[in-house]
């Protein structure tokens, strides 16, 4: 489904990611682990077209999205939910969904998408008209996660999903993320907690100075030596 080939991104001068090389195969749950400042965020944000890359290549099933636009590569089907959740601070909970759907013109598929969300949410229909800034960390991940499905994607990009969040919070978004999964969305995500992002992934690759060092199932990395004692203090 997706296909990275060597990818390199800079800012400036400063090489954030080398030769970067990765696949998700559809209905994966698939996870990138590392320190800060290994390259994660920025290799989603050239997936999704936020960043052009300054060499290598991106494909999303079967079309090279490289260097894409955003609008482009949410258009194909894949949406990216951001690191701090970045709701818009002002704006209802309703429309910071609507928001999330902006490109659709189904009108009737939209509002069935919405009803399903504040079913699965409701928290979130119950303050469908409060002020998004005004949610607890917990709501606007809800939120954040629920704006993102709108678009009605084939594949989400999760960017530190639990940072910031209460530990029985940091649960609960696991558990709506791999609920994702199982409705057939395929997910890349990138997390701090290593352990906990290593038993939900299908696959995990490893990256250290903006380049993957290691690869293999969520099981493989929990039981590598290397990974035990730099990401999981064992």
């Amino acid at each position: 489904m997706l296909e990275v080939e060597g990818l390199v991104c800079r800012y400036g001068k400063v090489e954030a990611v080398r030769d970067l090389t990765m696949r998700v195969e559809r209905g994966e749950l698939v996870t990138l682990i590392g320190a800060n400042g290994a390259g994660k965020t920025t290799s989603l944000k050239a997936i999704s077209g936020l960043l052009s890359p300054a060499a290598g290549r991106i494909v999303f099933d079967g079309q090279d999205i490289t260097r894409a636009s955003a609008r482009r590569v949410l258009e194909l089907g894949i949406a990216h939910c951001p690191e701090g959740r970045r709701v818009f601070p002002y704006m209802t909970v309703r429309e910071n969904l609507e928001m999330g759907c902006f490109l659709r013109r189904d009108a009737d598929g939209i509002a069935e998408d919405m009803d399903k969300l504040f079913a699965r949410f409701p928290i979130l229909h119950e303050r469908r008209d409060q002020a998004a800034g005004t949610l607890s960390g917990g709501e606007q991940q809800m939120l954040a996660i629920s704006r993102a499905l709108m678009s009605r994607p084939k594949l989400v990009l999760f960017d530190e999903p639990s940072l910031g969040l209460a530990p029985n919070l940091v649960e609960r978004t696991f558990e709506i993320i791999e609920g994702i999964r199982k409705d057939g969305v395929t997910v890349v995500m990138v997390e701090q907690n290593a352990f906990a992002a290593l038993e939900l992934s299908d696959r995990s690759y490893v990256l250290e100075q903006g380049r993957v060092t290691l690869t293999g199932t969520g099981r493989e990395l929990l039981e590598n030596p290397h990974v035990r004692q730099a990401y999981l203090g064992a």
